[in-house]
């Protein structure tokens, strides 16, 4: 683990989070208090690919159909 002040974070931020990346825990302190805990948010999943999803989707007929009179007014 890492600890460094507020004032050293704002100096060296890429290198802690670098650091944080490669799975170290960086925290933030004020003085000798700890604040935040500096973590990596996970890996990204790749790009995103339109029409991944066709054929396993289904709106049915009642998606179309009126909305009942009470429920038109509460969106009015």
């Amino acid at each position: 683990m890492c600890s460094v002040k507020v004032h050293e974070a704002k100096t060296n931020l890429s290198k802690l989070i670098a650091r944080a990346r490669r799975g170290e825990e960086v925290v933030i302190a004020r003085g000798k208090t700890p604040v935040v805990r500096l973590v990596p948010i996970g890996v990204v999943q790749g790009r995103r690919q339109p029409g991944v999803l066709r054929g396993k989707l289904r709106v049915g007929p009642e998606f179309f159909a009126p909305l009942p009179p009470a429920e038109l007014a509460a969106w009015e």
